[in-house]
């Protein structure tokens, strides 16, 4: 094996990553235990926190052998996207205008916050489990995997996520439900 401080499975930089994912993932799965004010709230410190992190992963060359299998059952995406839910329930759908490249026009689409949430969790959760469960081999191809992920989907899905949840945090607060006994 390379020397620790040379493997970008290692690098200073990842393994912060890996430390803002977890927390990323436990708090979605423990979702149940906190109100929707405080929920939103921690998620809209977390969340430009996983972004600026991912941002800063290491480069992976990879040939793919080791490319691990994702550990996100789809009673576990459910179960963290229903917990978002139920905080959110009456927030959590809105409407983005989306920009088709290919048409060259802008269309609307509905979207779901606990959806996008749940979307960016599988990714990190897969990837937290490479490391949780010391699989070596495969830790090169999870980080080469989720940082390609990133750029192609659940960053942007991140981003849109956030920004509706500025608004729900804002539209709580102006609502008088900034209390837990209304959330």
């Amino acid at each position: 094996m390379a020397n620790r401080v040379d493997n970008p499975s290692y690098a200073h930089e990842t393994l912060e990553f890996v430390t803002v994912a977890a927390e990323y993932c436990a708090l979605l799965e423990k979702s149940e235990e906190r109100g929707a004010t405080e929920f939103v709230d921690t998620l809209l410190k977390l969340l430009p926190l996983v972004y600026m992190k991912a941002q800063l992963l290491p480069a992976v060359e990879t040939d793919g052998a080791f490319v691990p299998d994702g550990q996100v059952t789809e009673d576990d995406y459910n179960y963290v996207r229903s917990g978002a839910y139920s905080l959110l329930h009456r927030h959590d759908e809105y409407e983005m205008l989306v920009w088709d490249e290919d048409m060259q026009t802008e269309e609307s689409r509905w979207c779901s916050v606990s959806e996008g949430l749940a979307d960016v969790y599988q990714a990190l959760r897969n990837f937290v489990a490479v490391y949780q469960q010391r699989l070596e081999p495969c830790m090169p191809d999870a980080l080469w995997q989720l940082h390609d992920s990133f750029e192609l989907y659940w960053g942007q899905t991140l981003l849109d996520t956030l920004r509706q949840l500025h608004r729900i945090r804002y539209s709580l607060l102006r609502n008088g439900e900034d209390n837990e006994e209304n959330s």
